[in-house]
């Protein structure tokens, strides 16, 4: 099974569950929460009060949505963010989904609560048959895989 649950902290917001397009869209759309603005050259958080449930061989992959640099001069700085399995319900934010955005523009822009910024696609993937047990279990929330 997958799917989206509103996550701990931000049930008192009006969080709306990401949803595809149409019935042919293969992204699922999220919105970002609280109306942010962004510096010329700055990088931020959107925050979605979203997490994901999947199965420990799926990944949910977060892409910009196509008219975010065209309407607003911003996308996602790594290009693609990488949601894991055991992302979900970590201790330090219950997997709250936050999407990382940068303006590329030499002026500052203002994206409103509720503005649809990324994509959420779910995928399988396949692991190297021969690879040593990883038992390291994750231990924190955004970027807690680097340490």
């Amino acid at each position: 099974m997958r799917g989206f649950e509103v996550a701990k902290g931000y049930t008192q917001h009006s969080v709306s569950l990401p949803e595809r397009g149409t019935m042919r869209s293969a992204g699922y759309d999220f919105a970002i929460l609280k109306t942010l603005t962004l510096k010329p050259g700055e990088i931020a958080l959107a925050e979605t009060g979203i997490k994901a449930f999947m199965q420990d061989d799926e990944v949910l992959k977060l892409y910009p949505r196509s008219s975010l640099p065209r309407k607003y001069g911003v996308t996602i700085p790594n290009n693609v963010g990488i949601i894991d399995a055991d992302y979900y319900g970590n201790e330090d934010n219950d997997g709250a989904i936050y999407i990382q955005l940068y303006n590329f523009r030499n002026v500052s822009c203002t994206i409103e609560a509720g503005t649809k910024i990324a994509q959420g696609i779910f995928e399988k993937f396949l692991r190297v048959p021969d690879e040593a047990p990883n038992h390291r279990v994750r231990s924190g929330g955004f970027g807690s895989t680097d340490r």
